[in-house]
């Protein structure tokens, strides 16, 4: 499964993260520098390093700060580029879903995406005809010895969220499931990064021993598009 990128990609020089959602980047081609949004808001401590090249795109759009947005993030000592697009996943989940990319989840049909139940807004949902399944898409950035880790920042959200797909589970009525999307393809296990988010990581795995299913899938990115990859085991413990 390959999406391709719509916009024009421009390279640049990483100079240094202003705010949580702001960049200040080099343009290779002329060196003027551009203040440039940044749609990830985890920390990427080790993506976002003075001198990494990133790949932004122009947006001619009324009112906005800045018409710059960071897309792709490499490191000066290799050639794996790494999104920085945090719903990047989701569009892509959302294709594999309707062409029955994804094995996992076969058995179900798609519905619906941004499915509002039980007062949060889920992913996806699916449907067979057993019981409706709920799938909420996580996006793993940050990697160690070819492991990935999420979060990468406390997420009370994530939280919050993962606690109540356990009582839904609970409830009988709905199935669900959490689906881990590594944007990079150097990643063959997925981690939870517990000693940034321990109430995260004791949820995660409360889920799963509930019935929540928990997934994960590498990515393959270039500058052309994000390809979908082959599962990756989810270790917990």
């Amino acid at each position: 499964m390959f999406i391709p990128f719509q916009d024009q990609l421009y390279e640049t020089v990483f100079i240094e993260r202003v705010n949580r959602f702001i960049l200040s980047c080099k343009l290779s081609s002329n060196g003027e520098v551009i203040t440039v949004h940044l749609p990830d808001p985890g920390r990427l401590k080790e993506l976002l390093v003075k001198g990494n090249i990133v790949y932004v795109s122009y947006h001619e759009v009324p009112h906005r700060k800045t018409k710059w947005t960071a897309q792709l993030v490499k490191k000066r000592d290799a050639d794996r580029l790494v999104s920085l697009r945090s719903t990047l996943p989701n569009g892509l989940i959302e294709e594999a879903l309707k062409q029955k990319k994804l094995p996992e989840f076969e058995p179900y049909s798609f519905v619906q995406r941004e499915f509002t139940y039980g007062g949060s807004r889920w992913d996806f949902l699916l449907e067979n005809n057993k019981a409706p399944y709920l799938l909420e898409v996580k996006s793993v950035t940050m990697e160690k010895d070819g492991k990935g880790y999420f979060p990468d920042a406390p997420t009370k959200r994530g939280t919050k969220h993962v606690k109540h797909l356990t009582k839904i589970t609970r409830e009988g009525i709905y199935k669900t499931g959490i689906l881990f999307v590594c944007q990079r393809s150097d990643i063959d296990e997925v981690r939870v990064a517990d000693w940034i988010d321990l109430q995260f990581a004791e949820a995660l795995g409360q889920a799963r021993e509930t019935g929540v299913d928990v997934y994960a899938r590498s990515c393959y990115i270039s500058l052309e598009g994000i390809t979908l990859n082959q599962p990756v085991p989810v270790q917990l413990t």
